[in-house]
């Protein structure tokens, strides 16, 4: 078990191991989601042939910019890379170029991509488990903690090896190499507009003042969140969130009432989500949210039917045509071409049906060469379904 680097010194010693090491680099960084605000880095793990495993703290060396500098021409290997890119970039870190094991597994066709599932299917070890929902925030870091988190690096170029042949031997491996350069060069997820609709249960509010009560509330949750550094359910329960939307309870004794908001609750908390409810019950009609969110792509495809039956046939086509595709590929049917791809090439099909003009609707819509060469064949049928 090699220490915690939590300082300078240390660090600098091991952005000099890991730029003379050899060949791809292991990265695993992990998260206190459920317990801290945002989605930080709180221990980031590296292994790399000639330098060992390294266990980085990112809140005692909260700049790691100069080990990404140093790994800058080197594969990075990580599993479910796009749940560890964003919080890497924060602290500096970004591969140029990455292998993902995740991702491999899906495009080999595995039933179960998880690591410790990955791992021991493919080569035959049992990972210790228990720690991937703790509070990495918790300082020091119990060594079963480090431990557990060591050994998600351990073996992750070996897999990595095993899974690149396997690839190989199916004829994915030049697949796989564009799906790992389009998560590698993709530019940083733009802010959610309106975070707030996503709160669980928002189905049940219908009016628009019930709706600006849940912004409201979910606003000031947020607030309070950030400001103590805790996830936002600490602080609010989602379900709480909507049952006081509902209600809109006239004053703190009637909001005290509702679940959520009980007797462990103080005055004090109490009446700061009572004040959020009334902001929103004196809003201009005006400044009211509409329901639903502006809609940039096709609409949800149960209107179709009624909105235009013929897109609605070219889409039924363009489904099973991509199942029967993705079974004979033996892969999950998201990873041959996405859904929101296909939805729009058969909302707007291109005016001629054929491949150059299929295949050149779905490279705009972000589909990399090879499912293009794939799916096209397939999808130039199912878009002239009721032409």
């Amino acid at each position: 078990m090699p220490p915690v680097i939590a300082d300078e010194a240390s660090l600098a010693e091991a952005i000099a191991a890991f730029a003379a090491g050899t060949g791809p680099v292991a990265v695993d960084a992990e998260r206190a989601s459920g317990y801290r605000y945002g989605q930080r880095a709180y221990l980031v793990q590296l292994r790399r042939e000639g330098a060992g495993t390294a266990l980085i703290d990112p809140a005692a060396c909260p700049d790691l910019s100069g080990l990404g500098e140093a790994l800058g021409g080197v594969e990075w290997v990580l599993h479910a890379a796009t749940q560890d890119l964003p919080c890497l970039r924060e602290i500096g870190m970004m591969p140029s170029r990455l292998f993902d094991t995740e991702l491999a597994g899906r495009l080999a066709g595995f039933p179960r991509v998880g690591l410790g599932a990955m791992v021991e299917g493919v080569l035959g070890f049992v990972l210790e488990k228990g720690h991937s929902a703790v509070d990495w925030s918790t300082r020091p870091l119990p060594e079963p903690w480090l431990r557990y988190a060591a050994l998600d690096v351990e073996l992750l170029v070996d897999l990595r090896d095993a899974l690149e042949k396997e690839l190989d031997r199916q004829g994915k491996l030049e697949w796989a190499h564009q799906e790992f350069e389009a998560i590698a060069s993709a530019p940083p997820a733009e802010p959610r507009k309106d975070p707030w609709r996503r709160t669980s249960g928002m189905h049940k509010v219908r009016r628009r003042r019930q709706m600006a009560a849940v912004r409201e509330l979910w606003q000031t949750r947020d607030r309070i969140a950030q400001r103590r550094d805790v996830s936002p359910g600490k602080v609010l329960g989602d379900a709480a969130i909507i049952e006081a939307a509902l209600a809109l309870p006239a004053n703190v004794h009637a909001l005290a009432a509702l679940a959520g908001f009980g007797h462990r609750m103080g005055r004090r908390q109490l009446e700061q989500w009572q004040a959020a409810i009334d902001r929103a019950k004196v809003l201009p009609e005006a400044e009211l949210p509409q329901p639903g969110q502006p809609v940039t792509g096709p609409p949800p495809p149960r209107a179709w039917a009624d909105k235009d039956p013929a897109a609605a046939a070219r889409l039924s086509a363009a489904r099973a045509a991509v199942s029967a595709l993705a079974e004979r590929l033996n892969m999950p049917q998201e990873n041959l071409i996405a859904p929101d791809t296909v939805r729009r090439l058969c909302w707007e099909p291109p005016k001629s049906a054929d491949a150059e003009s299929v295949g050149a609707a779905l490279a705009r819509h972000g589909a990399r060469p090879w499912q293009v060469d794939q799916v096209t064949p397939v999808l130039v049928t199912a878009v002239s379904v009721g032409a």
